[in-house]
């Protein structure tokens, strides 16, 4: 046995297991299997072209070494990035542990409650210190999420407004400039005009929907923006607020002004820099507008017994059930990123808050009172954090960079400087000393800070926040740790149990891929540093970038993009350059089956194409001939198909070549939705199948976490033609000759998580790779001959086998008033979370187990569903008090002193055997997502509120 091999240990079955399961499934091969299930016309002929895979120890030692490349400058450039503090109770508990980041979606909210406890004190949070009455749980970052503002308050315009035709979105010059690039990629495909200029110059005019302001602007000067609103309000302009989160505790909240919508990032509450994330965006708005708010709300509601709990509220929001009328496509939240930023303002509590942003902000005054004293004039009337410095600047940079210090060069005549949570007064000296000897000028040092009244009385914060018990009570360290470890306890992830989610995939995030996420010299980065301070970082970049292209059979690679979704609108984006720069803009048809994903339809509205369904066969199979029929007829508008492959219901479909034909010879560009890439790698890809765009979510088939539903992300890989057009950013160039705007706020989006992605490719190598999609598929088909006798597999390929999932129809349990719900809560007794429920299919659960699982867990899994089928067996439909029904059972029942119903304790909690060694307990019985969402409660309110709602 080679230890030195990462794929011994990333792959789960052993080889004499693998034996047995080739036995079970009727092949004499792992080969052979795969020959019953990928065609053949598009198997590839040549192993993969990657270099020899590292051993772990290998690995960590050349991460280490690449790390140690990169300059770790104190860098004050601010515009939405600032150096931030992690306690560490909070990184050695959450972003070092595995059960926090390998936790899924909390869509089974009954296993879920100490993440959704977590979100909800995030929510709490944002809603306190932006003055706003909802919030969701977290977007990607703040450039999204300020495009999700503008898409907000364009789908809620009044009657008149879309009678009249009102298109125009005012976009303050003060924004950032990345948010900026965000906004013309999002506003121009749906037919939003911005206009960029000064708010004390704006005229008010019918045309126009909304605006957005900056607050602190991006030069750090604040302005009371209370005038502007108004005006706005009287004339139904709404308005949206991109607000620094540290400064509020300083600043008069947004929502005091009477605005629409608050936006920005979480990134400086304890979160890395990591060369541009991830970070967790927040979304704040007003109740009437919470159907139209985009992402995931925590909602309070009750469970089975009238107890609290916590769950997704208003969940047909999401895109999966609106499809195309949806008016975002966000699925990808930045849960782990929220959940340590809202720890962050448990552990410091209000006062602690303001104590930083206090430090903070008499940090800023103390170094432009210095600079003052040397000649040098600080230009903002008011500020925060970010002085604006009038100074020659190329002669101040070479200087400050000879003393390893990033500033802000706005232009050749002025400087910012942001400062940050770190700065002391050894800092602030660093600093004066720079100006000192860039113009040969006086020598002082700084001995104290200063703290003096800029800030204006009327843009003031005088408004309490943070004043709920959780931010009141753990902060001391034991207090933070138990508490961290009491919610931990409530969650179900994979460090407890297989996780067998359909589409979802959720494999093994190995230790040696995650350690360099904690080292500073990754972490530490700020995302507009000169390209010679990353050194380390542009080389995986580059690499990871090279290894997705030979992945996938492409030629170029953008790894902006920072959720699958995300990468879905990207790489529709990037179609419609292509046919533009063709003269084809009158190319917006889209052709999507019936059995796509849900974000596919609304990603290819956002894109500004006409979505058109085609149909599938009996088998769950794109139906060729409608296909070809519609792309013909929309020939000379047809834009794009996008197809996942292989395909949504876990099948190879042979016709896939023909079916990518049929669409170049009708003027269209194939999109591939790479969310089932893990059945693909090395064994065909995207280029060979005929596509030339795919996105991949590298949190499914490259092992990034899924973190409770994010950090995500989602590049794009490209065909030849496509290339030029990969996006931008304005503040570091990125993408092609010829590119779109951004995507998302950083230049590589969530760079930090891309490490992880690197990692897994380069310790498996092409045979590891490979081997991992072999067994993937071998599990899969293992799980489908065990499986087969209690429940019906509903569609496979031409030779009966399945590719890297399965849908196993439940349908006909009805009869035993059974529904699928049902067979997810049981799940949850046997220790299991449950399958993807209800997608494609109603009424259906897809499994996809993965590679890193081995025979034994696969074998538990199995045994569990098939205990559950016989269950099913000896219920009724008259007959609701049944163990399926009343699941999952909690602890507290089993230990009630009363037992109403027909059947054991035993039978209830350790159904079999396995469960006595290592039981897991919902925390909660089944909840109620109508009362939640019938009596929305989303933050910690007081206990009055819950009483009202109760009545």
């Amino acid at each position: 046995m080679n230890t030195n091999l990462f794929q011994l240990r990333h792959i789960g079955p052993r080889d004499n297991e693998k034996d047995i399961m080739l036995k079970t499934i009727g092949v004499d091969s792992i080969d052979q299997l795969i020959y019953e299930t990928i065609p053949d016309d598009i198997r590839l002929q040549n192993e993969l072209d990657l270099p020899e895979a590292l051993s772990e120890y290998e690995y960590l030692q050349h991460i280490n070494e690449l790390g140690a490349k990169n300059k770790i400058f104190k860098s004050y450039i601010g515009l939405g990035y600032h150096e931030a503090i992690t306690p560490s109770v909070i990184q050695r508990n959450i972003l070092e542990n595995p059960g926090w980041y390998t936790a899924y979606t909390p869509y089974q909210a009954e296993i879920a409650q100490g993440r959704l406890e977590a979100l909800l004190n995030y929510q709490t949070m944002v809603c306190d210190l932006t003055g706003m009455e909802l919030a969701n749980a977290s977007l990607l970052d703040e450039g999204t999420a300020a495009a999700e503002a503008m898409a907000l308050l364009f789908d809620v315009r009044e009657r008149a407004k879309k009678k009249a035709g009102a298109n125009k979105f005012f976009v303050s010059e003060e924004i950032l400039p990345q948010t900026l690039s965000v906004l013309k990629t999002r506003a121009i495909p749906i037919g939003i005009e911005l206009v960029i200029g000064n708010h004390e110059k704006f005229d008010f005019a019918d045309d126009y929907f909304g605006a957005i302001l900056q607050y602190p602007g991006k030069n750090g000067n604040v302005i009371d923006y209370s005038e502007f609103v108004s005006k706005a309000n009287d004339n139904n302009i709404k308005v949206a607020v991109a607000a620094d989160i540290l400064s509020l505790a300083v600043l008069k909240a947004p929502g005091e002004f009477g605005v629409d919508v608050v936006v920005g990032t979480t990134q400086r509450f304890g979160i890395p820099l990591g060369y541009g994330g991830p970070h967790a965006g927040y979304f704040a708005t007003k109740e009437a507008y919470k159907r139209s708010i985009p992402g995931r709300i925590i909602g309070v509601t009750k469970d089975k017994d009238g107890g609290p709990a916590l769950r997704m509220a208003l969940q047909t929001r999401e895109q999966h059930i609106k499809r195309e009328r949806a008016t975002s496509n966000i699925c990808t939240a930045q849960v782990l990123l929220a959940v340590m930023a809202g720890m962050y303002a448990v552990y410091h509590g209000k006062e602690g808050i303001q104590f930083i942003a206090n430090r903070v902000h008499s940090a800023s005054q103390t170094l432009a009172v210095a600079l003052n004293r040397l000649g040098f004039k600080q230009k903002n009337t008011a500020y925060f954090d970010t002085i604006l410095v009038e100074v020659e600047a190329e002669k101040l940079r070479s200087t400050a960079e000879a003393n390893q210090i990033n500033f802000n060069y706005v232009d050749k005549n002025h400087v910012a400087i942001s400062l940050n949570e770190t700065v002391g007064l050894k800092e602030i000296n660093a600093i004066v000393d720079c100006f000192e000897q860039a113009f040969n000028i006086q020598d002082i040092t700084i001995t104290e800070f200063v703290s003096e009244d800029i800030i204006p009385e009327n843009i003031k914060r005088n408004t309490s926040f943070l004043d709920h018990e959780v931010f009141n009570t753990y902060h001391s360290e034991t207090d933070m740790m138990r508490y961290i470890k009491k919610l931990e306890r409530k969650d179900l992830a994979l460090n407890h149990s297989m996780i067998s989610l359909g589409s979802c995939t959720m494999k093994l995030n190995a230790a040696s891929e995650m350690l360099p996420l904690s080292n500073p010299q990754w972490g530490n980065i700020h995302p507009f540093v000169p390209l010679n301070q990353a050194e380390g970082y542009q080389t995986v970049l580059k690499n990871l970038e090279q290894q997705l292209n030979v992945v996938t059979g492409f030629a170029g690679t953008s790894l902006q993009p920072n959720s699958g979704a995300q990468g879905e609108f990207a790489g529709l984006m990037v179609i419609r350059a292509y046919h533009e720069a063709n003269g084809d803009t009158h190319r917006n048809i889209c052709l999507i089956p019936s059995s796509a994903h849900g974000t596919n339809p609304a990603s290819a509205v956002m894109a500004g194409m006409k979505v058109v369904v085609t149909k599938t066969d009996e088998k769950g199979n794109i139906d060729v001939e409608d296909l070809r029929a519609k792309a013909e007829l929309h020939k000379d508008n047809l834009a794009a198909l996008m197809v996942t492959y292989p395909s949504t219901h876990g099948v190879f479909e042979k016709a896939i070549k023909e079916i990518t034909s049929i669409i170049h010879d009708n003027g269209g560009q194939v999109y591939m939705d790479g969310a089932n890439m893990n059945a693909q790698v090395g064994l065909t890809n995207p280029a060979t199948i005929g596509a030339d765009v795919c996105h991949l979510n590298l949190h499914k088939t490259f092992a990034i976490p899924h973190g409770g539903g994010g950090p995500g992300v989602g590049p794009i890989c490209v065909a030849p033609q496509l290339v030029p057009f990969l996006p931008t950013n304005p503040v570091v160039t990125t993408g092609g000759e010829n590119p779109i705007t951004a995507i998302s706020a950083a230049p590589w989006g969530s760079a930090l998580a891309c490490l992880i992605s690197y990692g897994y490719i380069t310790m498996l190598g092409a045979d590891g790779l490979t081997n991992s999609t072999k067994i993937a598929i071998l599990n899969a088909n293992y799980m489908k001959e065990r499986l087969q006798e209690h429940f019906q597999t509903l569609y496979t390929g031409e030779m009966g086998r399945a590719a890297h999932e399965m849908i196993l129809d439940c349908r006909e349990f009805k009869q035993n008033g059974i529904e699928v719900v049902d067979i997810a809560k049981r799940l949850m007794d046997y220790g299991f979370h449950a399958p993807t429920v209800s997608f494609p299919v109603a009424g259906t659960i897809m499994v996809e187990p993965t590679e890193s699982e081995s025979l034994s867990e696969l074998d538990r899994f199995c045994d569990a569903l098939i205990s559950i089928r016989k269950e099913i067996d000896t219920v009724t439909k008259e007959d609701q008090n049944n163990v399926l029904k009343n699941a999952p059972h909690t602890l507290a029942m089993l230990t009630n002193d009363s037992w109403d119903f027909p059947y054991s304790r035993q039978e209830a909690a350790y159904p079999l055997e396995y469960i006595m060694d290592n039981k897991f307990w919902p925390s909660v019985r089944r909840v109620d997502d109508a009362y939640g969402d019938r009596n929305l409660i989303c933050s910690c309110n007081p206990i009055e509120d819950y009483m009202e709602a109760e009545a």
